[in-house]
């Protein structure tokens, strides 16, 4: 009673549900899912790393004021003689600094701009990861919802075995173990179904938590459709296309860029810089009187870095190191990139041959059940047979169904794994599907 109240309360949660298919499902994922929001707006806060390394070129303005009360005692050659004096003194003044020579500001615009295109790759990465767990999760409805029916046809064909064993044992046909055998089977199939209503449940829920729409009911894959192998057929070219264009490579290949110029910026720790500076004070000072000095001032200053305790010296040699351990993560990051392209080609093309198979094993799951069926009214076939055959059916119904919607995941994970994988390819999955 707890498990079918509780698959009635999850059939029910989608009652005032809409329908959907695989196109909406993944554009309501785009603005609704958490984690893509959050990485949209990591995107642009690193998009401000630009902004902030620019910053280093451009001219510096300060504003600078102070007022102090002095107390002064002067004391006269030969002692004849001691002043006291208490006065107070103003000062403000304006300062400019442009930059001539730094080389290590040019080093950071350069990592700033690094950083804003590793910003957008990364966000490029997530939305793709977020393809993937949609298509996953609509999938994984669709098979919930075929692997309800293939169950509810088992329990609807048990049911007829067991009325038909019960009304051949009245009239002295079978024995009572035939009427044992279709009561555990149908009891056995009322129990999946319950089972299949709550996975049904708990899948839906899934793709609400991605989407934030609940959904009642959506596009279904026909069972007449064709799925098309991969293209090219060679294994060799995916694999090399992943370790080239994968997004995860890219990834690893920039930050392989950024440890050099974070070498670069080290080593610039050595170089001398050059500034324009200028600035107008004023300067006011009440004594006797008041006095009033105003300055203005232009020139260029130079700075020699000579000692600072090895600080320097220690940022190149953690740059180097840094530097030899993107480049272990980058060759780590091709391998990775080509195993999964390698394994979803697997996955494809094993994939399309067991649909073929399980296609023809289905036919002769139905054609099998058919002849037990008669062979049993004919009294050549007993109980057992009938039901051995019933759940063979169902059992290939739902293998079948599993290796087509994994065959389709298949197709969108080898696009993954060499960078390919796009808005279009969820267009045209989406095209196959029918309400």
């Amino acid at each position: 009673m707890k498990v079918s109240a509780l698959a009635v309360a999850l059939m029910a949660a989608y009652s005032a549900s809409h329908a959907a298919d695989l196109l909406t499902a993944y554009r309501e994922a785009l603005a609704n899912d958490p984690s893509y929001a959050a990485a949209r707006a990591q995107r642009d806060a690193d998009q401000e790393k630009r902004t902030q390394a620019k910053a280093g070129l451009l001219p510096q303005v300060g504003l600078q004021a102070s007022t102090n009360w002095n107390q002064a005692d002067v004391t006269m050659a030969g002692g004849a003689s001691q002043l006291s004096r208490d006065y107070n003194s103003n000062a403000y003044g304006i300062q400019l600094t442009q930059p001539l020579f730094r080389w290590q500001s040019w080093v950071q615009y350069e990592q700033g701009d690094l950083a804003a295109a590793m910003a957008d790759t990364q966000l490029s990465l997530t939305r793709q990861d977020l393809t993937l767990r949609v298509a996953q999760a609509y999938f994984q409805v669709l098979y919930a919802q075929d692997a309800l029916d293939a169950v509810t046809y088992l329990r609807r064909a048990s049911d007829e075995q067991n009325r038909a064993a019960k009304a051949s044992f009245e009239k002295g046909v079978v024995t009572v173990t035939d009427v044992h055998e279709a009561q555990a089977r149908l009891d056995l199939a009322q129990a999946q179904e319950l089972t299949a209503q709550q996975q049904l449940g708990l899948a839906r829920a899934n793709l609400t938590r991605l989407t934030g729409q609940p959904v009642a009911s959506v596009a279904k894959l026909p069972v007449a459709v064709k799925l098309a192998p991969p293209h090219p057929i060679a294994a060799d070219e995916w694999l090399a296309a992943a370790g080239q264009n994968n997004l995860g490579v890219h990834l690893r290949e920039m930050a392989q860029d950024m440890s050099a110029l974070a070498a670069r910026r080290a080593a610039a720790g050595h170089l001398p810089t050059l500034d324009l500076v200028a600035s107008r004070g004023v300067q006011n000072r009440t004594t006797m009187g008041v006095d009033r000095v105003e300055a203005n001032t232009v020139g260029v200053q130079f700075t020699l870095p000579l000692y600072a305790g090895g600080y320097i010296s220690s940022q190149q040699r953690e740059a180097a190191l840094l530097r030899v351990k993107a480049e272990a993560e980058l060759d780590d990051a091709r391998k990775g990139a080509q195993l999964a392209a390698q394994q979803a080609w697997l996955n494809l093309t094993s994939g399309l041959a067991q649909v073929k198979a399980l296609e023809a094993s289905q036919q002769s799951s139905q054609t099998a059940l058919d002849s037990n069926k008669l062979g049993y009214q004919v009294g050549v076939r007993i109980n057992i047979d009938v039901l051995n055959a019933q759940a063979q059916l169902a059992d290939t119904m739902q293998r079948l169904s599993k290796a087509r919607y994994d065959t389709l995941m298949a197709q969108l994970q080898l696009k993954a794994a060499v960078g390919a994988l796009s808005d279009a390819d969820v267009q045209q999955l989406n095209a196959l599907l029918v309400d």
